[in-house]
């Protein structure tokens, strides 16, 4: 969980100073592509996670 919040703060974080400093265009993009990432890395732990109890 550690690292969820990290990437999440690390992602928004490059994302408002891109948006904020012209032609920093490139972290807006690199904070989007770490949102995204941390979206997918949460998903793929959900699933890996899961209890799998056999049907009765």
């Amino acid at each position: 969980m550690v690292l969820f919040l990290t990437l999440l703060v690390a992602g928004i974080a490059l994302i408002a100073i891109g948006a904020g400093v012209d032609g920093m265009l490139y972290l807006t993009s690199a904070g989007v592509l770490l949102l995204i990432a941390d979206l997918l890395y949460l998903a793929a732990r959900s699933v890996w996670r899961s209890p799998r109890r056999p049907a009765r």
